[in-house]
């Protein structure tokens, strides 16, 4: 197994031996993955939040990135994304996800929908194992970084990968720029 840098203070175990700290879809999905590419973490459900997560495990922050789902509706029919940023950037909304997703107005999910439609927990929602006609926007520095640390469907773990991995998703689109530094 991959050894892995980022992991803090935490154990990584090969995912495919922890499918217990993944939601379902993660799992079903890590079937056509690459295993020497995710390594899987237990974590405390209440550190699960990037900044508590990397303060009690010792993980850098820029090595994390978050996943957002978004929403926009075109002529009727709401139009999903998820985005996937560096955890010290926000995504570009109203600018570069709008223009990909061709919506009028792009916004975050309500959490109960995003929750329902990925079968993942709000806060551990990952890009693996998305509903597979989303498009899985990816900022190019997560696509050029070694090594993320990023949800696993569930609050109480976390997912190692590699960027290279999530640039492999199917619907995955790089784009530079997709993200903005935080003011």
């Amino acid at each position: 197994m991959r050894t892995w840098t980022i992991a803090g203070t935490l154990t990584v175990h090969p995912a495919t031996e922890r499918t217990d700290l993944l939601a379902e879809p993660v799992a079903k999905a890590l079937a056509s993955l690459d295993p020497d590419s995710l390594g899987a973490v237990e974590i405390d459900p209440e550190l699960a939040d990037t900044a508590a997560f990397c303060e009690a495990y010792g993980s850098p922050l820029g090595a994390s990135a978050n996943c957002v789902v978004v929403a926009g509706k075109r002529a009727g029919e709401v139009r999903f994304a998820a985005a996937l940023v560096l955890a010290t950037t926000r995504a570009d909304v109203n600018g570069v996800i709008k223009r990909r997703l061709d919506v009028r107005k792009a916004s975050f999910a309500p959490m109960d929908e995003a929750v329902a439609l990925t079968g993942m927990a709000y806060g551990g929602i990952t890009p693996v194992g998305l509903p597979a006609d989303w498009p899985i926007l990816i900022d190019k520095a997560v696509a050029d970084s070694p090594e993320l640390v990023i949800g696993s469907g569930i609050r109480g773990g976390k997912l190692l990968v590699t960027g290279d991995l999530l640039a492999s998703l199917p619907g995955a689109e790089v784009i530079d720029g997709l993200a903005k530094p935080v003011a």
